[in-house]
Protein backbone atom coordinates (compact mmCIF):
# COMPACT_ATOMS: atom_id res chain seq x y z
CA UNK A 1 0.00 0.00 0.00
CA UNK A 2 1.56 3.13 -0.93
CA UNK A 3 1.10 6.14 1.96
CA UNK A 4 1.57 9.73 0.34
CA UNK A 5 4.62 11.57 1.06
CA UNK A 6 4.34 14.11 3.55
CA UNK A 7 6.43 17.48 3.01
CA UNK A 8 6.58 19.64 6.20
CA UNK A 9 5.71 23.54 4.58
CA UNK A 10 7.07 26.39 5.72
CA UNK A 11 4.98 26.92 8.94
CA UNK A 12 5.65 23.49 9.99
CA UNK A 13 9.89 23.63 9.79
CA UNK A 14 10.05 25.05 13.07
CA UNK A 15 8.83 21.51 14.45
CA UNK A 16 10.69 18.80 13.70
CA UNK A 17 7.71 16.12 15.35
CA UNK A 18 5.46 17.68 12.81
CA UNK A 19 6.42 15.69 9.60
CA UNK A 20 7.03 12.40 11.70
CA UNK A 21 3.45 12.17 13.29
CA UNK A 22 2.06 13.38 9.66
CA UNK A 23 4.06 10.36 8.03
CA UNK A 24 2.64 8.05 11.31
CA UNK A 25 -0.69 9.65 10.83
CA UNK A 26 -0.71 9.16 7.18
CA UNK A 27 0.13 5.30 7.72
CA UNK A 28 -2.64 4.84 10.12
CA UNK A 29 -4.78 6.26 7.52
CA UNK A 30 -3.21 3.16 5.14
CA UNK A 31 -3.65 1.01 8.09
CA UNK A 32 -7.18 1.44 8.76
CA UNK A 33 -7.96 1.12 4.82
CA UNK A 34 -6.20 -2.17 5.00
CA UNK A 35 -7.79 -3.74 7.89
CA UNK A 36 -11.06 -3.07 5.91
CA UNK A 37 -10.57 -4.59 3.16
CA UNK A 38 -8.62 -7.69 4.70
CA UNK A 39 -11.55 -7.99 7.72
CA UNK A 40 -14.25 -9.66 4.93
CA UNK A 41 -11.39 -12.56 4.55
CA UNK A 42 -11.24 -13.58 7.65
CA UNK A 43 -13.68 -15.76 10.07
CA UNK A 44 -13.32 -16.35 13.78
CA UNK A 45 -10.81 -15.73 16.00
CA UNK A 46 -8.52 -14.13 13.13
CA UNK A 47 -11.35 -11.91 12.19
CA UNK A 48 -11.52 -10.38 16.15
CA UNK A 49 -8.27 -10.28 15.92
CA UNK A 50 -8.37 -7.99 12.38
CA UNK A 51 -11.32 -5.87 14.53
CA UNK A 52 -9.34 -5.44 17.45
CA UNK A 53 -6.30 -3.89 14.75
CA UNK A 54 -8.98 -2.02 12.81
CA UNK A 55 -9.97 -0.55 16.44
CA UNK A 56 -6.38 0.14 17.40
CA UNK A 57 -5.63 2.06 14.16
CA UNK A 58 -8.64 4.05 14.35
CA UNK A 59 -7.41 5.20 17.77
CA UNK A 60 -3.85 5.76 16.97
CA UNK A 61 -4.90 7.74 14.04
CA UNK A 62 -7.35 9.92 15.85
CA UNK A 63 -4.80 10.98 18.32
CA UNK A 64 -1.93 11.27 15.63
CA UNK A 65 -4.46 13.81 13.95
CA UNK A 66 -4.83 15.65 17.87
CA UNK A 67 -0.86 15.47 17.90
CA UNK A 68 -0.89 17.23 14.59
CA UNK A 69 -3.12 20.05 15.79
CA UNK A 70 -1.48 20.49 18.58
CA UNK A 71 1.87 20.55 16.52
CA UNK A 72 0.40 23.68 14.56
CA UNK A 73 -0.24 21.41 11.80
CA UNK A 74 -3.09 20.40 9.55
CA UNK A 75 -3.59 16.37 9.55
CA UNK A 76 -2.94 14.96 6.78
CA UNK A 77 -6.64 13.52 5.23
CA UNK A 78 -6.98 10.14 4.34
CA UNK A 79 -6.95 8.74 0.81
CA UNK A 80 -10.20 7.85 -0.82
CA UNK A 81 -8.52 4.54 -1.52
CA UNK A 82 -5.22 2.77 -1.04
CA UNK A 83 -3.25 0.75 -3.99
CA UNK A 84 -2.90 -2.58 -2.41
CA UNK A 85 0.60 -4.69 -2.66
CA UNK A 86 -1.01 -7.75 -3.99
CA UNK A 87 -4.42 -9.16 -4.17
CA UNK A 88 -6.40 -10.12 -1.49
CA UNK A 89 -7.89 -13.00 -2.41
CA UNK A 90 -8.75 -15.26 0.45
CA UNK A 91 -7.75 -16.05 4.12
CA UNK A 92 -3.49 -16.52 4.01
CA UNK A 93 -3.12 -13.27 1.72
CA UNK A 94 -5.42 -10.99 4.28
CA UNK A 95 -2.58 -12.38 6.87
CA UNK A 96 -0.09 -12.01 4.59
CA UNK A 97 -1.70 -8.30 4.04
CA UNK A 98 -2.28 -7.62 8.03
CA UNK A 99 1.55 -8.47 8.67
CA UNK A 100 2.65 -6.15 5.94
CA UNK A 101 0.34 -2.81 7.19
CA UNK A 102 2.50 -3.94 10.81
CA UNK A 103 5.68 -3.68 9.33
CA UNK A 104 4.63 -0.33 7.42
CA UNK A 105 3.34 0.70 10.80
CA UNK A 106 6.41 -0.04 13.00
CA UNK A 107 8.66 1.70 10.28
CA UNK A 108 6.59 5.02 10.64
CA UNK A 109 6.48 4.52 14.63
CA UNK A 110 10.31 3.91 14.45
CA UNK A 111 11.00 7.50 12.50
CA UNK A 112 8.13 8.88 15.28
CA UNK A 113 10.62 7.62 17.81
CA UNK A 114 13.78 9.07 16.26
CA UNK A 115 12.10 12.59 16.08
CA UNK A 116 10.30 13.39 19.28
CA UNK A 117 11.50 13.20 23.02
CA UNK A 118 9.13 13.05 26.22
CA UNK A 119 5.11 11.57 26.39
CA UNK A 120 5.17 12.09 22.64
CA UNK A 121 8.33 9.15 22.35
CA UNK A 122 7.16 7.25 24.91
CA UNK A 123 3.68 6.62 22.94
CA UNK A 124 5.56 6.03 19.53
CA UNK A 125 7.52 3.30 21.06
CA UNK A 126 4.47 1.96 22.89
CA UNK A 127 2.63 1.84 19.04
CA UNK A 128 6.06 0.47 17.20
CA UNK A 129 6.01 -2.33 20.13
CA UNK A 130 2.10 -2.94 19.63
CA UNK A 131 2.69 -2.94 15.77
CA UNK A 132 5.71 -5.43 15.79
CA UNK A 133 3.57 -7.93 18.50
CA UNK A 134 0.51 -8.01 15.62
CA UNK A 135 3.30 -8.43 13.02
CA UNK A 136 4.71 -11.26 14.27
CA UNK A 137 0.88 -12.29 15.39
CA UNK A 138 0.09 -12.42 11.69
CA UNK A 139 3.24 -13.37 10.49
CA UNK A 140 4.01 -16.30 12.79
CA UNK A 141 7.24 -15.31 13.56
CA UNK A 142 8.73 -12.10 14.89
CA UNK A 143 11.39 -9.99 12.72
CA UNK A 144 14.95 -8.33 14.55
CA UNK A 145 14.24 -4.43 15.26
CA UNK A 146 10.85 -4.24 13.73
CA UNK A 147 10.68 -1.21 12.15
CA UNK A 148 13.83 -0.36 10.66
CA UNK A 149 14.68 -0.05 7.23
CA UNK A 150 18.17 -0.66 7.38
CA UNK A 151 17.45 -4.07 8.50
CA UNK A 152 19.23 -6.63 5.62
CA UNK A 153 16.55 -7.25 2.77
CA UNK A 154 17.45 -10.97 2.90
CA UNK A 155 17.30 -11.62 6.20
CA UNK A 156 15.57 -14.94 7.05
CA UNK A 157 13.02 -13.41 9.93
CA UNK A 158 12.85 -16.67 11.44
CA UNK A 159 16.03 -16.41 12.38
CA UNK A 160 15.69 -14.51 15.73
CA UNK A 161 13.26 -16.68 17.43
CA UNK A 162 9.47 -17.93 18.01
CA UNK A 163 6.79 -15.45 17.90
CA UNK A 164 6.52 -15.79 21.94
CA UNK A 165 10.08 -14.01 21.88
CA UNK A 166 8.68 -10.75 20.77
CA UNK A 167 5.81 -10.74 23.38
CA UNK A 168 2.71 -11.82 20.97
CA UNK A 169 1.67 -14.15 23.51
CA UNK A 170 1.17 -11.74 25.99
CA UNK A 171 3.41 -12.49 28.28
CA UNK A 172 6.30 -10.05 29.25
Amino acid sequence: MSTRSVRPSEEDADSPELPAVQSALAAEHAAVYGYGVLGGRLDGKRRAEARAAYDAHRARRDALARAARDLGGRPVASDAAYGLPFPVADAASAERLAAELEDRIAGAYADLVRACEGARREEAAGALREAAVRSARWRGRNVAFPGLAERAAGADPAATGPVEAAGADGSR
